[in-house]
C-alpha cells in the first residue's frame, strides 16, 4: 500500500511544486512506484514534467467529480519516470462542483484507494491556500509535508496551518501526522534564515529534515524545460539534494517500519 504525503504550505512560492517533482523522480531513481497528484488549478505540477496541461480532455477533476476512475485518468509523465494525475485550469471549479456532493472531502481518499496498491508513494501537489482541494489532500493523505522558506512571515503561515491540520486529525483523519519540514531556497549565510531554521528545531525537533534544499539556477531552470532537475541536470547541488531527500525519507521510513516476523 502506498504511503500518501500532502505536499502543502499556505503560503505560496515555498517550493511545494518544485519538491512534488523533483522528490518524485529522486524515488523513482531508487526504484520505488510513484503517483504525483497534481491538485493545484494552476497545473504547474502538470507541466513541469513535460506533460501539456492544455490537452487534458480528462484530468483529475473527472476523478473528484465521480465521472471517471483513477485508472482511466493516470498517465505516464515520462520525463519524471512517475505516473500522474494530471490537473489544469478546469479544477478551478472544484470547490463549487464539490460543494454540492456527498462526501465532498473525501472524493479524493476514495479515488485514491482504489489504485494505490500500484506505488509505494503517491504525492499530492496541493494548491497555496486552504479550500475543498486541500480539505481533501489532508483527508485522503497519511501524512503533511511542509516545505518553507527560513524567513519571518514563513513562522507565521506554519503556526496556520498546523491549526488547519489539527483540526482535521480532529474532525476528518485522526491519523494524520506530519511527515517532516523541508527547508527550501535556504542560504544559510543569512542570519535570518539559520535563526528561523533553529527555531524550527525548537518545535518540530526531528520533523525537521537534515536534508535543505538550496537556491539553484538549474532547480528553478528545469520546470521550463518540462523536467525534474535529475534529468535536466543530475550534477547540479538541486538534484543532489532532492536525491539525498530521498534517501532520507526512505530511512526515516524504514526505521518507522516494524521488521517482518519470522514464520514459526
Amino acid at each position: 500500500m502506498a504511503r500518501i504525503i500532502a505536499i502543502t504550505n499556505q503560503k505560496g512560492g515555498v517550493g511545494k511544486t518544485t519538491t512534488s517533482i523533483n522528490l518524485a523522480a529522486s524515488l523513482v531513481a531508487t526504484k520505488r512506484n510513484v503517483l504525483l497528484v497534481d491538485l493545484d488549478p494552476q497545473g504547474n505540477a502538470t507541466s513541469g514534467c513535460g506533460v501539456d496541461k492544455n490537452q487534458q480532455e480528462k484530468n483529475v477533476l473527472d476523478v473528484l467529480l465521480g465521472d471517471l476512475k483513477a485508472t482511466d485518468v493516470v498517465q505516464r509523465a515520462e520525463n519524471g519516470g512517475f505516473d500522474l494525475l494530471a490537473a489544469n485550469g478546469d479544477l478551478s471549479a472544484a470547490d463549487v462542483h464539490l460543494m454540492e456532493l456527498e462526501d465532498k472531502e473525501s472524493r479524493l481518499k476514495k479515488a485514491l484507494s482504489e489504485i494505490s496498491s500500484r506505488y509505494d508513494y503517491i504525492f499530492i501537489d496541493c494548491p497555496p491556500s486552504l479550500n475543498m482541494l486541500t480539505v481533501n489532500a489532508l483527508v485522503a493523505a497519511n501524512s503533511v509535508l511542509i516545505p518553507m522558506q527560513c524567513e519571518y512571515y514563513a513562522l507565521e503561515g506554519i503556526s496556520s496551518l498546523m491549526e488547519t491540520i489539527q483540526q482535521i486529525i480532529e474532525h476528518v483523519n485522526p491519523e494524520l501526522e506530519i511527515e517532516g519540514i523541508l527547508r527550501t531556497m535556504y542560504d544559510p549565510r543569512n542570519r535570518l534564515a539559520t535563526e528561523v531554521s533553529n527555531q524550527l528545531h525548537e518545535y518540530f525537533g526531528e520533523k525537521v529534515y537534515r536534508s535543505v534544499i538550496p537556491r539553484n539556477v538549474r532547480l528553478a531552470e528545469a520546470p521550463s524545460y518540462g523536467m525534474p532537475a535529475l534529468q535536466y541536470d543530475r550534477l547540479s547541488s538541486g538534484a543532489k539534494c532532492y536525491l539525498a531527500l530521498a534517501g532520507e525519507m526512505i530511512r526515516r521510513q524504514e526505521q518507522k517500519t516494524p521488521p517482518a516476523v519470522a514464520a514459526q
